[in-house]
């Protein structure tokens, strides 16, 4: 072992050294953490506490960046650019889901950047590396959507592996679309490494016609034009002025329901929801999230710490009282499974119907996430919800605080009209029911924000084998008022993926027959779609649940109310039915696709894969 008296971290290292034997005093100066996060209530720590703290920070990364047998593995390190310094200090995986598939993911590599700051000036080494992400509304109508709830699986496995190969000591996540974000927090639950999550940001509302229009618009605007309602050069302008910019799609959708879940829960910095994609505030959350996961790394504050079943009760709470999507319902459950806390669709059931709706957020209201954020963000929500006695106050955060704390000083302005008041919601109960039956025994999920006396109904079914089939049935004007148009074999298994069904229920309420028509699906459904649509009914068709046993013409009800979902058949009828019918063939007998179909389990416990 060769020693020098004085080192400098910048001085270039010819030779195979034990780092244990480095002079502790060359590696705290380099490293700053004197200045840094070892500063605790303005006393600076002795040399020998600072090196300890920075050994106890080191989680997982001693074990490749420690001693003479890991001298190859410093040489792959150095290639990359970093020093002695650098490879003392904790490594923080910093992933992202960016990628030029989808505007919701084009600024992530921008503020993965910032994170990294963040990290590096508050004492870390941080490892940038990234993630698949599915566009949804690209993949949207076709084929290509089964791919999109199966990359859920694929992002949370693909951060976990990096993580875990390369040993890193906290993660900061950042995603934004629709499967990017329920995928990192199901990674950041699975792994419990400190660590802070990080929304892209909501894309800014388009303006046709003088007002604010979202992606849905134009979905639905494919309907008007079926319907003769608009023309096709009408609709080639609403096409070029929705999207005016990069990041997720406005509304209340899927993206921001969850971008509300991740700070509802705590993983995310507090206000760090709702400020836009394209902007410095984004910039900024993304700078304070580097900064945020070295202190959690420092107090020792884990993801399942936070994640608590009073946390998740949270994160449900809130996105029912924003009318959030109905595919909170599945990735909630995930996340709850990753986070080892056991959660049903009852749980989340009752705790819709006791929390009340106070935001009118698009699609069944009137604004979209860039209002809420000029009000003040998810915060001024919470403290309504807080206030009103529906949050656990006492639930920990990212901030090494707790909810209440966060939300001490967050004031309420009583000029604005995107959230009411708790006192004077705009009703008694969330967005979400679950309904069951003997047409969905496992249950289903119904949103009923908007439809405010279309909370039941009762019509022949109109039955159809796939997406595909029923779209182009409803193109054709095939579908009357009173019907109940019944899509099967479209769930996990059956599809595989699940499908959404934003084209056909867009096109449905843009040939007016939204507040007519019931829509029933062992698939999924956009956060985007409105009107009185059942999905997630499980069991699914392609394992022999009930739904496929429905036949055209069959009466079936639905009280959302009451949460009911039946077809008018006796079980014996149902019984007999099944016993003649066969699974059908699967889709696909190879890749990604077919072993998610043997590995994916109902939607009723989130479409895990185990």
């Amino acid at each position: 072992m060769h020693q020098t008296e004085k080192y400098t971290c910048d001085q270039p290292m010819n030779f195979i050294f034990d780092s244990s034997l480095l002079p502790r005093d060359a590696i705290i100066e380099c490293i700053g953490f004197n200045q840094k996060i070892m500063k605790d209530k303005g006393n600076t720590p002795t040399m020998t506490e600072a090196v300890s703290q920075i050994d106890q920070m080191k989680l997982r990364s001693h074990e490749v960046t420690e001693g003479v047998e890991r001298a190859p593995h410093r040489a792959f390190m150095r290639a990359m650019g970093l020093n002695d310094a650098d490879i003392r200090k904790p490594f923080v995986g910093v992933a992202s889901t960016w990628n030029e598939a989808t505007p919701c993911n084009l600024r992530l590599d921008v503020l993965a950047d910032f994170a990294k700051q963040g990290v590096s000036e508050s004492g870390g080494t941080p490892r940038e590396f990234v993630s698949i992400a599915v566009s949804d509304g690209i993949a949207m109508g076709h084929e290509g959507m089964k791919a999109s709830l199966v990359s859920r699986e694929v992002i949370a496995d693909s951060i976990e592996l990096m993580m875990h190969a390369h040993r890193y000591d906290a993660l900061v996540a950042l995603a934004g679309c629709d499967k990017s974000l329920p995928g990192s927090l199901m990674a950041l639950a699975r792994l419990n490494l400190p660590g802070v999550f990080v929304y892209g940001g909501s894309i800014q509302p388009g303006r046709f016609h003088g007002r604010d229009v979202t992606i849905v618009d134009v979905y639905e605007a494919v309907g008007k034009v079926a319907a003769g309602t608009m023309t096709e050069a009408e609709l080639y302008e609403l096409e070029c002025n929705a999207c005016p910019a990069a990041g997720s799609c406005g509304g209340m959708f899927t993206a921001n329901t969850m971008a509300s879940v991740s700070e509802a829960i705590g993983m995310a910095l507090p206000g760090s929801a709702s400020p836009m994609c394209v902007g410095k505030t984004r910039e900024d959350v993304a700078h304070a999230s580097g900064v945020a996961v070295l202190n959690l790394l420092k107090l020792g504050i884990r993801p399942r710490d936070i994640m608590t079943r009073e946390a998740i009760e949270n994160a449900i709470t809130v996105a029912v009282s924003l009318g959030g999507s109905t595919n909170l319902a599945l990735h909630i459950l995930a996340i709850a499974h990753e986070a080892q806390v056991p959660l049903t669709l009852n749980d989340i059931d009752q705790i819709s119907r006791r929390t009340p709706l106070l935001a009118s957020m698009k699609p069944g209201g009137l604004y979209v996430m860039q209002d809420l954020d000029r009000i003040g963000g998810i915060p001024i929500v919470m403290k309504q919800l807080l206030d009103g006695g529906f949050l656990h106050g006492d639930a920990l955060t990212v901030t090494g605080k707790t909810i209440a704390e966060n939300l001490r000083d967050v004031k309420f302005d009583p000029g604005q009209s995107v959230v009411h008041r708790v006192t004077d919601p705009i009703s008694k109960s969330g967005g979400l029911v679950i309904v069951r039956g003997n047409l969905a025994p496992d249950g289903a999920v119904v949103k009923v924000v908007g439809l405010e006396g279309h909370t039941r109904h009762r019509g022949p079914a109109r039955v159809f084998d796939s997406e595909d089939a029923t779209f182009a049935a409803v193109q054709n004007r095939e579908i009357q008022k009173g019907d109940v148009v019944v899509i099967r074999y479209e769930g996990p298994k059956g599809g595989p993926g699940m499908r959404e069904m934003l084209a056909v229920t867009a096109a449905i309420v843009g040939q007016g027959l939204g507040p007519d028509v019931l829509l029933i699906t062992d698939g999924r459904f956009s956060g985007g779609t409105h009107g009185l649509m059942v999905g997630h009914v499980a069991p699914e068709a392609y394992v022999g649940g009930p739904i496929a046993a429905v036949r055209g013409g069959d009466i079936i009800a639905i009280d959302a109310d009451a949460g009911t979902l039946n077809v008018e058949l006796s079980d014996e009828q149902i019984k007999q039915r099944l016993s003649d019918w066969k699974q059908p063939a699967p889709h696909y007998k190879t890749g990604a696709l077919a072993k998610y179909a043997r590995l994916v389990t109902s939607a009723d416990v989130g479409a895990i894969c185990q």
